[in-house]
């Protein structure tokens, strides 16, 4: 948890620097009152040689995603941040160096690929909010992945013994227990396990900050989600009957995605169609009226020539095949073309049709 710290100053080699110098002196024999002179200057030297090197060790530095939390007389007094600080060194102050940025890990339910039962056990199914019965609980075997850093140095060091420890553990479990208890099983072991980790990661944080820990939860992620053993083949049938489901549906959406589109452009293509031969049929209408009523202008303006002309138009249709030559005005000579015979004279005079 604490990174280990390197003396800033060498205290052996200055006491035996100032061994040195008190040794040379107290040996000196130019007289009593000459070496009785400089013992007091030598130890005064020592002294603020002495006290030179307590501060010198006051010298720290805390190195980047680090902090560092200062006491003084064993109590709080504040945190430092990166770079090179100095505070008063002991007996007097105390300080403690830690990686506040450092992604820690705790996995709940499996120690080193091995799981552990007292952890992973969970009951699902309780009754809902309003007290109504809810599925018949089950068990079911969680392991449980949680990534977290320090937010706060001074409550993770001072406020809560073992923060990251048995404290971290606890609330995960309960945090877990809580939101899997609340759920059928189905949730828990396919529909909505990233809906539990959001859900759990919520209440933990929660816990935690109501015990003041210290601690920023980063991630919660479920790492295996298993049934009981005695149940396990009966859950995965029902597992692979639900993917099953899920795939025929998909299968069937894709058809009707397929098959709509196709739908759609042929009903397009025969709404196109009907306004077409509706347009046609309009158009065809107008110029038969418009042909009518020209017809009608025109025989208003000369009935005679006008009758003789649809007269004669309809006998065309009449009697198809049949040739015709014009005698007089007043009459049409039909000739048989096949036989060369059968000269029918027809008047066209007198009004007669």
């Amino acid at each position: 948890m604490y990174r280990k710290e390197e003396p800033e100053v060498n205290i052996e080699q200055i006491i035996a620097r100032l061994k040195g110098i008190f040794g040379g002196s107290g040996g000196s024999s130019d007289g009593g009152g000459s070496g009785s002179t400089k013992v007091p200057y030598v130890i005064v030297g020592i002294v603020v040689l002495g006290l030179i090197g307590w501060f010198a060790t006051g010298f720290f530095s805390v190195q980047p995603g680090e902090q560092a939390a200062v006491r003084m007389f064993g109590q709080y007094s504040d945190t430092k941040g990166t770079g090179l600080q100095w505070w008063w060194p002991g007996p007097v102050g105390a300080r403690d160096i830690v990686s506040v940025d450092e992604i820690r890990r705790l996995e709940l339910g499996v120690r080193a690929g091995t799981p552990v039962l007292d952890e992973s056990l969970m009951i699902t199914g309780d009754p809902d909010e309003q007290g109504a019965p809810g599925e018949a609980p089950n068990i079911v075997d969680v392991q449980l992945l949680v990534q977290y850093d320090i937010k706060n140095l001074e409550d993770y060091l001072y406020k809560v013994v073992s923060p990251d420890s048995f404290t971290l553990k606890d609330a995960t479990e309960t945090s877990l227990r809580q939101i899997v208890g609340s759920r059928p099983i189905d949730d828990v072991l396919t529909e909505n396990k990233e809906v539990i980790q959001i859900e759990t990661k919520s209440k933990l944080q929660g816990i935690l900050d109501q015990y003041q820990s210290g601690i920023r939860i980063r991630e919660v992620k479920l790492l295996y989600v298993f049934a009981p053993e005695q149940v396990k083949d009966a859950f995965d049938d029902v597992v692979r009957a639900k993917e099953d489901k899920a795939r025929i549906i998909n299968l069937a959406d894709a058809y009707k995605e397929s098959v709509l589109p196709q739908a759609r452009g042929e009903a397009a293509k025969a709404l196109q169609d009907a306004e077409g031969t509706r347009q046609k049929n309009i158009a065809v209408a107008v110029g038969e009226a418009e042909s009518f009523l020209a017809i009608q202008r025109e025989y208003n303006k000369s009935k005679d020539v006008t009758r003789k002309r649809l007269y004669l138009e309809a006998m065309e249709e009449i009697l198809p095949g049949i040739g015709k030559i014009l005698g007089n005005p007043d009459e049409v000579i039909l000739v048989n073309p096949d036989t060369g015979g059968n000269i029918v004279p027809v008047p066209v005079s007198g009004g007669q049709e």
